[in-house]
């Protein structure tokens, strides 16, 4: 058994590997119909495991190698905006707080709300309303 790698990496004569760099960011786009709210579902956070963590992840983008923006708890509120894949791109803050997507955007632009945005896995959302 050869520790050579090993130990020329503890020494520094060795390069250790290069941590891969993280996706780039995928905004939330809202709007795009000029007759309808700017995002057309209202959901909940479900389905956890409550023996594990019982956070759902919300990314940078559509995808897990995306970094992690925040953790939700079961029942938090979110605005659904967007699908890609198994992926929706949300909305989401403090209840009663207006995230500024009841009324319609014409042009489909990127979230740039008081809210908070990013991507969840859609097997952890129930849909509500839209």
């Amino acid at each position: 058994m050869r520790a050579w790698p090993t130990t020329l990496l503890a020494l520094g004569l060795l390069a250790a590997p290069a941590a891969a760099d993280p996706l780039p960011a995928v905004p939330v786009t809202v709007g795009g119909e000029p007759d309808l709210d700017a995002c057309g579902g209202l959901a909940e956070v479900h389905g956890l495991d409550p023996r594990g963590a019982n956070r759902l992840s919300v990314r940078a983008g559509p995808g897990t190698g995306y970094p992690r923006l925040d953790r939700l708890g079961p029942r938090v509120r979110l605005i659904v905006c967007e699908e890609r894949g198994a992926w929706l791109g949300v909305v989401y803050g403090p209840p009663g707080l207006d995230c500024g997507l009841g009324s319609p955007i014409p042009d489909a632009t990127a979230y740039r709300g008081p809210c908070r945005s990013g991507w969840v896995a859609a097997r952890y959302v129930a849909l509500i309303a839209g």
